[in-house]
Formats: structure tokens, sequence, C-alpha cells
């Protein structure tokens, strides 16, 4: 059975501690993702995704502060903008959409993390694996074969 690689940004002060908090809870969920700890969800460039998936990723997860939490401000709302701009592109380039996505989770809520790990990786699991044969990521940036 396939199994999906996720890989994980988290913003360090809401999402991280919610994934921390589900642990130290030793709550189950589906054990597919790589964590990554950013200082804020709107540090995540899209070269970074680009580099996510090239690196074998089959989802890229973003997970943040809820809109108005944000301890810079307003990186949140950026981190959204970006996204929905990213997902346009993805799509363009051959790449379903529904590999990226973006979720706000406190530090309080690990109940709400392990929940969509496990609805995220149900749905990679669905779109089977990322074939990137019809995508050509190189070093330059991203070029449609």
């Amino acid at each position: 059975m396939f199994e999906p690689k996720i890989m994980c940004f988290l913003c360090k002060w809401c999402t991280y501690a919610g994934a921390d908090l589900a642990g130290t809870s030793r709550m189950q969920y589906a054990p597919n993702a790589t964590n990554l700890r950013v200082m804020c969800s709107s540090r995540v460039d899209p070269q970074h995704i680009l580099y996510a998936f090239k690196q074998g990723a089959d989802g890229v997860f973003i997970g943040g502060c809820h809109p108005g939490d944000c301890h810079y401000v307003e990186g949140n709302y950026k981190t959204l903008r970006r996204v929905i701009l990213f997902k346009r592109m993805l799509e363009a380039l051959g790449i379903d959409k529904r590999r990226l996505r973006l979720e706000w989770i406190s530090g309080a809520e690990g109940k709400k993390y392990v929940k969509v790990m496990n609805e995220f990786t149900e749905e990679i699991r669905a779109l089977g694996p990322l074939d990137l044969e019809k995508v050509a990521l190189t070093k330059e940036g991203v070029s449609h074969e």
C-alpha cells in the first residue's frame, strides 16, 4: 500500500505547539509527516514548497496561527494570499492543488492537529504518489515539459 510522504511547515508559536501537545498527550495520528518548525507561516517561500516536492514529498502542509493571533501581526494573512496564488501555479504545472494544505491550528488544539493530519494523509493517499515526470523542477525555477 502506498504511504505518502508529507512535509509540514509549522509555525513555532501555534501549530508546532499544537503538534507538540498532540505528542505529549499521546494522541495517535498517521506517522507520514515530517515536521519543520518555522518562526512564522509567512516564512514559507514557494521555493520551499517546490523543493519539498522535488525531494519526494507527496503533499505539503503549512500550519499557522489563527487569523488575528499571529505573533508577527499580519504573517498569516500573507501566508493565505501566497498559498491561494501558489495553488493556481501548481494547477498550471499539472500538480493537484489538494497536495498543498494550509490550516490555522493553535497551540491548544492538539486534537485538531491530529484530525487534520489524518485527513490530509488520507487525501494524499487517495491521490497517489506525486508523478514529477509531468513537471520538471530545475535549479533555475520551474519549467513545464
